[in-house]
């Protein structure tokens, strides 16, 4: 499950049972990823206002959309998954399938360009370049719409960071998926087996 050990949910207390409350609520259960923070359930808060306050802005499509690129591009397995289950609750399995799959018209020029400017960022962004931001701008978005791409980014790589460096794997939850998604979006780590 992880590399670390972790504070299993009959035994935690205060802040710690306070965190797994919250993420079992949200989920249904309690992800692999949260019993990391067991150590430090201020940085979950942290990280909850963070990406909470990042992705206000955004549209939800465009910040699945955008969260997924990031995940697949930095070779995260966990918030690929998560993400492209989430994009589903809002577009359908089929839509998410032709936009993650690169299915024929899916996803569209702009959404497509917003996946590889995302991933760019993700592993080289020392090479975006002008060109980049006006390939952006062609399609309409405003520079508060590519600072928010660039945010989201950022903060998924943080997160992931800490995800893959202490081993923790997708929560079997994501074997629900269609077999062709979860293998081409478990880009690292393999799921759990239960």
């Amino acid at each position: 499950m992880s590399y670390i050990a972790t504070t299993p949910p009959e035994q935690a207390e205060g802040e710690v049972q306070a965190m797994y409350q919250r993420q079992q609520a949200h989920f249904g259960y309690l992800p692999n990823y949260a019993r990391l923070f067991c150590h430090r359930p201020e940085v979950m808060k942290a990280w909850a206002t963070l990406i909470a306050t990042i992705r206000r802005p955004m549209e939800s499509r465009r910040y699945e959309l955008v969260t997924v690129a990031a995940a697949r591009a930095l070779g995260n397995s966990y918030c690929s998954l998560a993400h492209a289950k989430f994009l589903a609750e809002l577009v359908g399995m089929a839509a998410t399938q032709a936009m993650l799959l690169g299915e024929e018209g899916a996803p569209d020029p702009v959404e497509r360009d917003i996946m590889a400017f995302a991933a760019k960022v993700a592993c080289r962004a020392q090479e975006v370049g002008a060109e980049d931001i006006e390939t952006l701008r062609a399609h309409g978005l405003a520079d508060d719409d590519i600072f928010d791409i660039v945010a989201v980014v950022a903060g998924r790589a943080f997160f992931t960071r800490i995800l893959d460096g202490l081993g923790a794997e997708p929560d079997a939850a994501y074997r629900e998926l269609p077999t062709e998604l979860s293998e081409a979006l478990c880009v690292g780590r393999p799921m759990a087996l239960s």
